[in-house]
């Protein structure tokens, strides 16, 4: 997996802080950004996140290149729906050879690990079978699995991103786009220290777990788990 931040809101943290502002004073907005210009904001954003306020969030966007990550995570993100995304296309662009995500547990197991590749080898066998006569790509792919790899690029809102941080960064989501999640949380707190630091799940905030009688019982720590 592959995970660049590749383009966000110049000044986020400032955006965002002039978004929140203006929303309780009586100041122009170039009374407003001088005054922000001149001082530290983290105090104020802190008091919007723990407010609740969090529309002036939305003022704030992230665009995210992920590469190798399999379909099956394709078919997961894609629920999140306030956000843009744009997926290397199996209609346009055909298959050149076998690239597939091995889940840790196949990993190891190597009898499973084996027959996993076997299986991929023989999708990808039927796929280029099937463009050698004459079928077209967009039906081809049909006999691929969703093990094989993609490209996306996805641009979420920094409102919509804490949502799928509190989501996809549990220990409960699945393996792959929570990796994910946290290569994202860690490129984000990079650029918007303030913005993304009570973000994660409920434990990684020092809050009840909301899974109930089916939490892992396994608290993530909020820095150390996101770090390269």
């Amino acid at each position: 997996m592959n995970v660049t931040l590749i383009r966000y809101t110049p000044a986020p943290q400032e955006l965002v802080a002039l978004a929140g502002k203006l929303c309780y004073s009586p100041s122009t907005l170039d009374e407003l950004a001088e005054g922000i210009a001149e001082h530290d904001q983290t105090k104020y954003l802190n008091k919007l996140t723990d407010m609740g306020h969090l529309s002036p969030v939305e003022h704030v966007s992230f665009t995210f290149g992920i590469e190798g990550v399999s379909r099956a995570l394709l078919a997961q993100i894609t629920r999140h729906r306030i956000a843009s995304f744009s997926v290397q296309s199996q209609r346009y662009v055909k298959g050149s050879g076998l690239l597939v995500v091995m889940p840790p547990t196949i990993y190891a197991d190597p009898v499973m690990t084996e027959e996993y590749l076997c299986l991929m080898e023989t999708a990808e066998g039927f796929y280029k079978k099937c463009l050698e006569r004459g079928i077209p790509a967009e039906d081809a792919r049909y006999g691929t699995l969703q093990g094989g790899m993609t490209s996306i690029m996805m641009t979420m809102n920094a409102r919509e991103l804490l949502h799928f941080f509190s989501l996809r960064c549990c220990n409960r989501a699945q393996w792959e786009i929570r990796n994910l999640a946290d290569e994202m949380l860690f490129l984000c707190r990079q650029v918007a220290p303030e913005l993304f630091k009570k973000a994660g799940c409920a434990c990684m905030r020092g809050e009840k777990c909301p899974e109930g009688k089916m939490t892992c019982g396994k608290p993530r720590r909020n820095d150390a788990e996101v770090q390269k």
